[in-house]
């Protein structure tokens, strides 16, 4: 389970970072846009030039976030069935094992049984040889 936790940590920590990159790059690129000596009709190219290359960074994040999550996905589905496969059998397991203690608990008890009536019938032929 610490695996699975350090894994699940580990993308949580890569989607912080991705998330923190884009952001610092818009503001990176915006300031940098607002400082620079330019003319307002270059400015506004630039911006929007910028504004396309965020949204095609995005996009391809995005595409990358629906990957991981479907993947995450699956492995998670594939590891349920996993569990749920080792959760039956164990209990199938167990069951036929109490089938078989039951089985030997009941084998015992007709052969005390057994004995019992034997000892009973020996010392009443005793009995009667006196």
């Amino acid at each position: 389970m610490s695996e699975e936790k350090q894994k699940t940590e580990e993308n949580i920590n890569s989607k912080d970072f991705m998330i923190g990159t884009l952001i610092g790059g818009i503001v990176g690129a915006s300031v940098a846009l607002l400082f620079a000596p330019k003319s307002g009709k270059e400015l506004r190219h630039d911006i929007n030039t910028g504004a396309q290359q965020v949204r095609e960074r995005a996009d391809e994040w995005k595409e990358v976030a629906y990957e991981k999550g479907t993947e995450f996905s699956d492995r998670f589905k594939d590891t349920k069935e996993q569990l749920q496969d080792k959760v039956n059998d164990l209990k199938h397991q167990a069951l036929s094992e109490g089938e078989d203690v039951a089985q030997d608990i009941a084998d015992a008890i007709e052969e005390a049984t057994e004995e019992l009536e034997r000892q009973e019938a020996d010392e009443l032929y005793e009995r009667s040889q006196q």
